[in-house]
C-alpha cells in the first residue's frame, strides 16, 4: 500500500528530514557517473527499462549496481514525444511500492524520482528518495520548488520546447545552443529565489525533447558553452531517435534495439566536452566505456 503523507501545501511546520533523505553528491565525485533509468510505466520508449513488480526491480537495481550505476532514476509517467499524462494518483500507485521497497533494500544507493508533480515528489521524498527530475524544469508545477528547497532535495532542471505532446511537432529555434543557455540562467535564478541552494541543482539541455536531430547534434557540438553555468550538466542519449536517425536515415532510422554503439559514442564525447554524468538504460556497457575512456584520459575534464 502507497505511504500516504500530508500534501506539503497544507503543511505549517515541516518535519526536519533523515540524513539519509537528504541530497548527497558524493557520487558526484567519481568521474563520468551513471543515472540509471527504470520505468514503472507501460509506454516507455525503450521497453527494457520498464518495470513494475517489487521483487524485480530489487533484482534489477542489485545488478544496475553490481554493474556500475551510482544511482537510479525511476519514473512513473513517460514523458516521450506523444505520451499520455498520467494523474497524480495513479503515478503514486505505481511509484510507491517501488520507492519503499528500494529505501528498504538499498538505502544507501542515491534515488532519484523522475516527476512533475509537487504532491508526488513530496510523498517520495517523505519515503526515503533524495532527488528529484523535472522535465519541466520546475514549469508544470512552480509549488514543486517549495517542496525540493523544504526537503533540502537535489533537483535537475531540463530544457524541453512544448509538453510530451507537441514538442516533436516542428520544433524552432535561432539558436538552439544560446536559447537553451538563457532558458537554465532564467531558472537557476527563480529556483533559488525559491529557495532552492544551487548546489543543489544540475542541468539537463534535454536531448530529443523538442529538439531536431540537427538541434541535438548542436547541442552536443557546444556543451562546453552550457559547462561554463558551474552547474554539473546531466545528459541523456540513451537509445533516442536521434541516434537512430543518424545511424540510419530519417526515413528508416536504427530501431531503438540497435543504438547502444550510437548511445555509448554520445555519452563518451558529451564526458569528453566536461559533462558530468549520464542517464542511460544500459550500464554494463555504458560503465566499460567510461573506465577505458578515463584509462586513455587521465587529464580530461572532471565534473
Amino acid at each position: 500500500m502507497a505511504r500516504k503523507s500530508t500534501p506539503f501545501f497544507a503543511e505549517r511546520q515541516r518535519p526536519r528530514l533523515r540524513s539519509k533523505a537528504r541530497f548527497q553528491f558524493a557520487f558526484q565525485r567519481r568521474r563520468g557517473w551513471i543515472l540509471a533509468v527504470l520505468n514503472a510505466t507501460p509506454d516507455s520508449f525503450y521497453s527494457p527499462s520498464r518495470t513494475s513488480n517489487v521483487s524485480a526491480i530489487r533484482t534489477r537495481v542489485q545488478q544496475m549496481i553490481q554493474d556500475g550505476a551510482d544511482a537510479i532514476d525511476l519514473g512513473a509517467e513517460s514523458t516521450r514525444p506523444g505520451a499520455t499524462a498520467v494523474s497524480e494518483t495513479e503515478e503514486l500507485r505505481r511509484l510507491m511500492p517501488l520507492v519503499n521497497a528500494l529505501r528498504q533494500h538499498f538505502p544507501a544507493v542515491p534515488l532519484s524520482i523522475d516527476t512533475r508533480k509537487a504532491a508526488v515528489a513530496d510523498a517520495c521524498l517523505l519515503a526515503g528518495a533524495q532527488m528529484i527530475n523535472d522535465v519541466s524544469a520546475l514549469q508544470s508545477d512552480p509549488d514543486l520548488a517549495d517542496v525540493v528547497a523544504q526537503r533540502r532535495a537535489g533537483v535537475i532542471l531540463m530544457h524541453r520546447q512544448g509538453t510530451p505532446q507537441t514538442m516533436q511537432k516542428r520544433p524552432r529555434y535561432r539558436d538552439v545552443v544560446d536559447e537553451v543557455k538563457a532558458f537554465f540562467e532564467e531558472r537557476l535564478r527563480w529556483a533559488t529565489a525559491r529557495g532552492i541552494s544551487e548546489r543543489r541543482i544540475m542541468l539537463d539541455p534535454g536531448i530529443g525533447f523538442g529538439k531536431t536531430v540537427a538541434h541535438n547534434v548542436a547541442l552536443l557540438s557546444r556543451l562546453g558553452e552550457l559547462v561554463s553555468l558551474g552547474r554539473p550538466l546531466v545528459v541523456g542519449v540513451s537509445r533516442k531517435s536521434f541516434i537512430g536517425k543518424l545511424l540510419g536515415t530519417p526515413k528508416q532510422p536504427r530501431p531503438v534495439e540497435e543504438r547502444l554503439e550510437g548511445s555509448i559514442a554520445a555519452g563518451l564525447w558529451s564526458l569528453s566536452q566536461g559533462a558530468s554524468g549520464l542517464r542511460v538504460h544500459d550500464v554494463t556497457e555504458t560503465r566499460r566505456a567510461i573506465t577505458l575512456w578515463n584509462a586513455l584520459t587521465p587529464r580530461g575534464p572532471r565534473p
